[in-house]
């Protein structure tokens, strides 16, 4: 691997892509301190702390949410309107879905469509978080519709311009220009966890306490590492399901045989991130209306009860099946085996090839469900039982994110490397 990263550098055109997302990261971190103007960023980041969902979100995005900076909302808007673009795509809007069979120009109308909801969505949420904030923790110096019209349109500026930045990473940089920005939002807050769970867990005054808190921090350390490991297994553990194709000939050869790899966990981390905007979407509504409500709401979904992570953790399960079922269609997948002439040995073709799919599927999903509703759970169980807050707890739904961002860019970038070895080869 060392060998490889050498290669990269070497390489003039991967070493420039390298240090131009570099750059452009360095300006997303830097518009990540920058608070909106007329905010009170410290009155928000003392009571964001203490909102399981509010420091989910804050992890996610860098920090950025709890000094309310002009990039405080990151790309999740532009990643709603994808999701639900993507959803009304599946024969709900027949324009959708035709664009969706059109090709390059289909793809392009697509992605005008989705920009131009994402900014709809980002300038709602900039105001209901901006109004939220305020007749909580009176956060804005200037509280009338005004400041909070001011305040929504520069946090959705920063939206679309953060969006402009993923773009040029992705076609001058290496990866996926939005996942690489949420990479860096993640990983730029982990040192600062890890300095605050080690100031918890050591700061007792005898020197006995402190000893034992520094044992507490390497097993804090030990189990942040297994969860990586068990994040790493799940992302890359597929079912193999064998497939031969018929010579033309008409005898089938073992030499044929090939294998039809299904993830374990084909749905990521979308699932966690519908059961979050679910959960989160009726406590925003409401509180535009009743403050009260608002509040026994909020007690009622807190993460940090045992009731509201059972809802959770049912909602993560449940949106886990609806989204495989989205992203992997058995129906497609036999129909397509039968036009390459492929068959599974010892399942006819047709009718019993999709049932026996979709048993498989069904079986797979119920392990990467389980797998993603503990990884999910865990940054809020912990805290039930330790003294560590939300904000530091072992998150493993950034690791899956943070791993599978990481896995994918490295990949294109070995990649990349080969295909220049392969030119110089030929050239």
């Amino acid at each position: 691997m060392m060998q490889t990263f050498a290669s990269m550098f070497k390489n003039k055109e991967i070493r420039n892509k390298i240090l131009f997302t570099l750059a452009m990261l360095l300006i997303y971190r830097i518009g990540s301190a920058i608070p909106v103007p007329g905010v009170d960023a410290s009155a928000l980041a003392a009571q964001i702390a203490d909102n399981s969902l509010l420091s989910m979100m804050n992890l996610l995005g860098g920090g950025a949410l709890e000094r309310l900076s002009v990039f405080a909302m990151g790309v999740s808007p532009y990643i709603t309107a994808s999701i639900i673009i993507q959803l009304l795509s599946m024969d709900v809007i027949p324009a959708l879905t035709e664009y969706t069979k059109s090709g390059q120009t289909g793809r392009m109308k697509i992605e005008k469509i989705t920009r131009y909801l994402g900014v709809v969505l980002a300038f709602v949420q900039a105001y209901s978080l901006v109004y939220s904030f305020d007749r909580q923790y009176q956060i804005l110096e200037n509280n009338s519709v005004s400041g909070y019209l001011f305040t929504a349109t520069v946090m959705t500026a920063g939206t679309m311009f953060l969006i402009w930045i993923g773009d040029k990473i992705s076609v001058r940089g290496i990866g996926n220009g939005l996942s690489i920005i949420i990479f860096a939002g993640i990983v730029s807050n982990m040192p600062a966890s890890f300095v605050q769970v080690y100031t918890i867990l050591t700061g007792g005054a005898s020197q006995g306490e402190v000893f034992n808190g520094v044992l507490l921090f390497v097993l804090y350390c030990l189990l942040y590492l297994a969860v990586i490991i068990f994040v790493i297994i799940m992302e890359t553990a597929v079912r193999k399901i064998p497939i031969q194709y018929t010579n033309s000939s008409g005898i089938r050869g073992g030499s044929d045989i090939t294998y039809l790899p299904f993830k374990i966990n084909s749905a990521s981390v979308i699932p966690v991130i519908f059961a979050q905007s679910i959960m989160t979407a009726p406590q925003i509504i409401i509180s535009f209306f009743n403050t009260d409500l608002y509040n026994k709401l909020n007690s009622f979904l807190s993460l940090n009860k045992p009731l509201g992570l059972a809802i959770y953790a049912c909602l993560t399960v449940l949106f886990t099946f609806f989204y495989t079922d989205l992203q992997v269609d058995p129906d497609q997948v036999a129909e397509n085996l039968g036009k390459s002439g492929a068959y599974i040995p010892g399942i006819r073709p047709g009718s019993e090839t999709r049932r026996y799919l979709h048993k498989v599927i069904n079986r797979i999903t119920v392990l990467g469900a389980a797998a993603l509703t503990i990884i999910a759970v865990i940054p809020y169980l912990l805290p039930m039982f330790t003294s560590l807050p939300t904000s530091t707890a072992i998150g493993g739904t950034g690791i899956i994110i943070v791993v599978g961002v990481a896995m994918e860019t490295f990949n294109q970038l070995k990649g990349q490397l080969t295909q220049k070895q392969y030119h110089g080869f030929l050239g």
